[in-house]
């Protein structure tokens, strides 16, 4: 993994921070194993990278509230998307998603994983071993992610719906119209219409289809959506809606 500076803190975080303030941080004393009651008191409110940095030491990379051993929804629409082996596929907010693992196994071989948390990426580094040399690990905010490559398919699953500022959303589409090209396919899951409000301490937006496809814009289409449960370590259904679009022949380039 090559060396990034501290990821910034993007605006959406810290209007959540801000709100928040001291209640915030008493959120991660009780949340996450790293914090105390005494600690709680003194230590800086976390930036991005800190905050999922703790959410993983905390609980564990199979411990979190998104974590789910295999993603069989996004396996089948990557596997209608009909891409070869050789196609290259991002995946943004990756953590430590078993999804580079089953794409490996399916001879895919140019894959990318972008997380703000280097925590939980140097956990895949070290699970991943030899297959490590076919996968790229970005230590990026997704706010300010400026791609160096085109990508044949675009990843997120539970990264969008945590951009509440209409400004990240829109440094989120700049960064995905700059790493796809045309007839380039993204698959996005967010929290569905009953999904949380909040998770991990965040503020967090849910979508229907329209109004996911609306924020995306004209460059895209959606070719398909559909509703999923799923279940936490703790027990608890999350709503999700799955996307799949495809971006369109004369997509504005940037």
């Amino acid at each position: 993994m090559r060396e990034q500076p501290p990821a910034a803190i993007s605006t959406s975080m810290a209007k959540a921070f801000a709100a928040r303030g001291r209640s915030h941080i008493e959120e991660h004393a009780l949340r996450y194993d790293g914090y105390n009651a005494h600690t709680a008191n003194t230590m800086p409110i976390p930036d991005a990278t800190s905050h999922w940095n703790l959410a993983y030491q905390g609980r564990g990379a199979t411990g979190v509230s998104w974590h789910r051993e295999h993603l069989e929804v996004s396996l089948e629409l990557l596997k209608r998307a009909g891409l070869n082996p050789d196609s290259a596929v991002i995946d943004i907010g990756g953590g430590a998603s078993t999804l580079v693992d089953e794409l490996l196994t399916r001879g895919f071989a140019d894959l990318t994983v972008l997380d703000v948390s280097e925590e939980v990426l140097a956990k895949v580094g070290a699970r991943l071993g030899d297959r490590r040399r076919f996968v790229t690990l970005l230590q990026e905010d997704i706010t300010t992610f400026q791609p160096a490559r085109k990508y044949a398919l675009w990843h997120d699953r539970a990264v969008f719906h945590f951009l509440t500022s209409g400004a990240d959303r829109e440094r989120y589409r700049n960064a995905l119209l700059g790493a796809t090209q045309p007839g380039s396919h993204v698959i996005i899951a967010t929290f569905g219409p009953e999904g949380p409000t909040r998770c991990s301490g965040l503020d967090t937006r849910r979508y229907d289809a329209a109004t996911l496809a609306a924020e995306l814009g004209s460059d895209f289409d959606l070719r398909s959506s559909s509703i999923d449960f799923h279940p936490t370590p703790a027990g608890v259904q999350q709503q999700f809606l799955y996307t799949h679009f495809v971006r369109c022949p004369k997509s504005s380039a940037l």
